[in-house]
């Protein structure tokens, strides 16, 4: 059960993973490891999603897997849980990687996010977890939030990208 208490880490720090195609663990470094409260070795051939937390709308997952399945990078603030239920945000930078040309899996790098990006992208999050909530089917949910995350981006005129990159300045 989450926990509404924060795990910090500094700015300097770096939380570093990588992923096969299909998201499990294949490397967790140190400050991954100490920030989710896990071992190595417990995370190790696990699914990513073993730290997600249940705050984080499933559209924003679905824009990522999207983004890096195509073999496009992608910025994103994400919401992680501990072992212990405690949370984090991070702001993700997530990209394929290559061995001699062929893909074999995804490399993500995580900083600590500003919090005034944190605290607008909470309440964004919150209004596209809420419409998926609405809904009793997954897909529907997901297909209605998705529209709704569109829509702002385009009252805003920006991309996702550009989204991303104007909170953190």
């Amino acid at each position: 059960m989450p926990e509404e208490q924060e795990i910090h880490f500094s700015d300097d720090e770096i939380i570093v993973s990588k992923t096969d195609l299909k998201g499990r663990i294949t490397y967790a470094n140190d400050v991954f490891c100490r920030v989710a409260e896990m071992r190595t070795e417990d995370v190790l051939g696990q699914p990513h999603n073993l730290i997600r937390h249940p705050d984080m709308p499933r559209v924003i997952f679905k824009r990522l897997w999207d983004s890096i399945s195509s073999k496009t990078e992608i910025f994103a603030y994400i919401k992680n849980r501990s072992r212990t239920g405690k949370y984090y945000w991070v702001l993700a930078h997530v990209t394929p990687s290559y061995k001699k040309d062929v893909h074999i899996g995804y490399h993500s790098n995580r900083r600590k996010p500003k919090a005034s990006a944190i605290a607008e992208i909470t309440t964004i999050y919150a209004d596209l977890l809420t419409i998926e909530a609405q809904e009793t089917n997954r897909k529907t949910g997901l297909e209605k939030s998705t529209a709704a995350m569109d829509a702002l981006l385009s009252k805003r005129e920006m991309s996702y990208s550009e989204f991303i990159w104007s909170l953190s300045d």
